[in-house]
């Protein structure tokens, strides 16, 4: 989950900006930079409210006609301050105030900023259909208003058109307004999208990582174990064996496993260190160069291995490519120890540049049960090997051929 952006300097930003919408706050919080607006606006609303007051007890007055009577101007005056000072629950209901105070429109002079700041402010924050119908019903009063208190010195027309024009302005200023805010909140969405996909991805990344290093550790230890088990049952079968084929099959066993916990070891230092809880290098991985040392392996445990190399130009086999063909090789010989325990198998290895790089590893097929049993398997090497040739490009075919015995065959793309 990620975490909520905080800009550099929230409080010179609008409450809505700085508290997303889905963060579960039913109102944003004031803002340093929403504290001084609101304070201009209201003092900029008490001084009109004093002018206007002053203008219309004046024996001439310039802004409009004046009340008929004494009493009128003062409870405007009072209208206007009351005005004045719901612009702080503005924020909050905005829609409805300016549906409260509509009627002061068609007379009310003194009002006339704090009912334009409403005004402003429910363009800002309502949908445009509503804006546009608060627009419509100010541009009513506004004839009813220069109808009542004219203006001494223009027309009606001139008038009317006047606050026409007052209206569209205010309207265009809160449409703009809000549209920048809409933008701002759209492209914050839009980079936090981005880094939870970033973040999604770099997990995505790392499991991947952690499947292959794992198809990796039960490529290495079947293969490993499998001898282990191989040589071991070699002893219970024949406990009168002479003491120096002991000797020499306890030693297999003891170097076996041996490299098998040093396998082990490496494997989880490279899982630790993608954890962060070391700086272990993941271990060089096995190519083509290194397939007769793994022929010999098998040999040593006793398995009939025949091998035919025909790979044109090996010193030139990529890396990946001979790293796959190793496993394939490896699998298959894995296979035949836990399941033709005694076959002779066969290893084909051809191709070259341009041709790709055919792998194929044959055993017949097992008759009867063997004397020491079969060994386990969770049946997830020819698995882990079908992903690995599907992700080099290649085609993977495995069962019995039309004579009956066992064949993994694997075709891996060389280019040329």
């Amino acid at each position: 989950m990620t975490s909520l952006a905080v800009p550099e300097h929230p409080w010179l930003l609008p409450g809505e900006l700085v508290v997303p919408a889905d963060s579960g706050r039913t109102r944003p919080r004031r803002t340093t930079r929403d504290w001084i607006v609101d304070s201009l606006a209201f003092l900029v609303s008490v001084v009109w409210v004093l002018f206007a007051t002053a203008d219309a007890l004046s024996p001439d007055p310039a802004m409009a006609a004046p009340l008929p009577h004494d009493w009128m101007t003062g409870a405007d005056a009072v209208i206007g301050l009351v005005c004045c000072g719901l612009l702080w629950l503005r924020r909050r209901w905005p829609l409805g105030l300016v549906v409260a105070t509509t009627p002061l429109t068609l007379f009310s002079m003194a009002a006339a900023i704090p009912l334009l700041i409403f005004y402003f402010t429910v363009v800002v924050h309502r949908r445009t259909v509503i804006a546009i119908a608060v627009t419509g019903a100010g541009l009513v009063t506004n004839l009813a208003f220069s109808w009542i208190r004219p203006d001494p010195s223009m027309p009606y027309w001139a008038t009317v058109s006047w606050g026409v024009v007052l209206s569209f302005t205010v309207l265009a200023w809160g449409m703009f307004v809000r549209a920048r805010r809409q933008l701002v909140v759209s492209l914050r969405e839009r980079a936090e999208r981005a880094e939870a996909e970033q973040q999604l991805r770099v997990a995505q990344a790392r499991h991947l990582e952690r499947t292959r290093i794992a198809r990796e550790m039960h490529d290495v230890l079947a293969h490993r174990i499998s001898l282990l088990s191989l040589h071991a049952g070699a002893l219970e079968f024949r406990p009168d064996a002479p003491a120096d084929e002991v000797a020499r099959a306890a030693g297999v066993i003891r170097g076996s496993a041996h490299a098998a916990l040093q396998d082990l070891r490496e494997v989880i230092g490279v899982l630790r260190a993608e954890d962060g809880g070391g700086d272990a290098p993941e271990p060089p991985q096995p190519t083509l160069a290194d397939l007769p040392a793994l022929i010999d392996e098998s040999r040593t445990a006793g398995v009939r291995v025949n091998v035919s190399d025909s790979v044109a130009s090996p010193e030139q086999v990529p890396a990946a490519l001979g790293r796959a063909a190793y496993r394939i090789v490896q699998e298959g010989l894995t296979n035949a120890r836990k399941h033709a325990a005694g076959a002779a198998v066969t290893v084909d290895v051809a191709g070259g540049p341009g041709t790709g790089l055919t792998v194929a590893i044959g055993n017949r097929w097992p008759v009867g049960t063997p004397a020491g049993g079969t060994l386990p398997g969770a049946g997830t090497g020819l698995v882990g090997i079908s992903e690995r040739v599907t992700l080099a490009g290649g085609r993977l075919a495995y069962g019995r051929d039309d004579t009956g015995d066992f064949r993994l065959a694997a075709w891996l793309p060389w280019p040329a």
